[in-house]
């Protein structure tokens, strides 16, 4: 059918062309639609940028009754590391000076008006006869005790953790912490109270089963092990409260893990405890490593009754030395300095050597 206004166009070809006609009056208008909606999302999201943009303002820091109250309880610390650390550095001076009494004049005087000695004073302690003997041994023990003070008081905060009763882990604990509190004056006369030639327990107890007295004071190969023995019967249990305060900071679920896979109580000391602790036992091994040069002036010298002749080479140290030297009456007070300063000098350089080396191997543990 055609319409007589348009020759050659049936109804059907006009409805189909109105309608294309709407379609693409629809898509241009949809189209529009959401070119606007974008550019109003665009504009949102630059909207809050601006904002951010803007540093927010700084607010001025308040000292707070808090830091008050911290600061007063710092105070009393503050004031010790002063007087006793820091003000005793001035001392230092004494190791380069030919330090002598001026009557009627104070320390500091009779100080800087002593002869400046340059380093004659350390060429004199270097000098000495018996100088690589107290370092073989100074070195030697300390080397010997710094391995035996992390082997053994480890072992031993594993196998106290490892105790069910808490009661029995506790009396060991304080059995074993007991020694760090007695003074070496003190332990000194129990060890005689053993070693003593006549009436000592432990010739008491060799002449039980047959044998002669043995002159403990004037055998001087048994004492590296009897000094061995008295460090760790000390200092063990101090050193394993240390480790075993760490062992209590591991998660459970790993050991618990462990168990469900079978692992036996070595195993988890081996696989968990150890690896765990290593922080710790490197941080003790660096602060070890410091003291090196250094020795328990207490353990060889009240120990041994004075450091004196048939002991002297098996327990003189650095520190026996310079006490020796410092009241022997014929040493000025500077050529002592110069030895007390050498140990804190290389002291501090084997810290920080020994720190140098763990933080190349593990960043992480190193100190600083």
């Amino acid at each position: 059918m055609t319409l007589g206004y348009f020759p050659g166009l049936s109804i059907a070809d006009i409805i189909a062309t109105v309608e294309s006609v709407d379609f693409v009056k629809n898509a241009e208008k949809s189209t529009r639609a959401r070119e606007e909606g974008m550019v109003t999302h665009m504009q949102d999201n630059k909207a809050p940028a601006k904002t951010l943009a803007k540093p927010p303002a700084e607010k001025k820091s308040k000292w707070t009754k808090d830091d008050t109250e911290l600061s007063i309880l710092a105070l009393p610390t503050t004031i010790w590391y002063i007087l006793f650390c820091y003000l005793p550095i001035f001392g230092i001076i004494l190791a380069f000076k030919d330090y002598k009494i001026t009557p009627g004049a104070s320390f500091l005087t009779s100080l800087l008006n002593s002869d400046w000695m340059g380093f004659e004073n350390f060429k004199y302690f270097f000098t000495l006869q018996d100088f690589p003997q107290i370092l073989r041994n100074t070195l030697l023990y300390n080397i010997v005790f710094i391995i035996l003070d992390i082997v053994l008081p480890v072992g031993l905060a594993i196998l106290i953790s490892n105790i069910y009763s808490k009661r029995k882990s506790k009396t060991y604990q304080t059995l074993m912490f007991m020694p760090h509190f007695m003074s070496w004056v003190v332990i000194s006369y129990f060890v005689y109270a053993f070693l003593v030639t006549d009436k000592g327990l432990l010739n008491a107890l060799i002449r039980q089963f047959g044998g002669e007295n043995v002159p403990w004071y004037s055998t001087p190969a048994a004492w590296p092990f009897i000094l061995t023995i008295m460090h760790i019967w000390k200092t063990i249990g101090y050193k394993m409260v240390v480790y075993l305060a760490s062992i209590t900071g591991i998660d459970n679920s790993l050991y618990e893990a462990a168990v469900l896979d079978g692992a036996s109580k070595y195993q988890q000391a081996k696989y968990i405890t150890i690896p765990s602790l290593r922080p710790i036992i490197i941080m003790m091994f660096i602060l070890a490593i410091g003291g090196i040069f250094s020795s328990d002036f207490g353990l060889f010298y009240q120990v041994s009754r004075g450091a004196q002749q048939p002991l002297t080479p098996m327990v003189a140290t650095l520190d026996v030395k310079v006490y020796q030297m410092l009241t022997s009456g014929s040493v000025s007070l500077g050529k002592t300095a110069a030895a007390s300063l050498f140990q804190a000098v290389v002291g501090c350089i084997t810290i920080l050597s020994a720190n140098a080396i763990v933080r190349k191997v593990d960043r992480s543990s190193a100190l600083i």
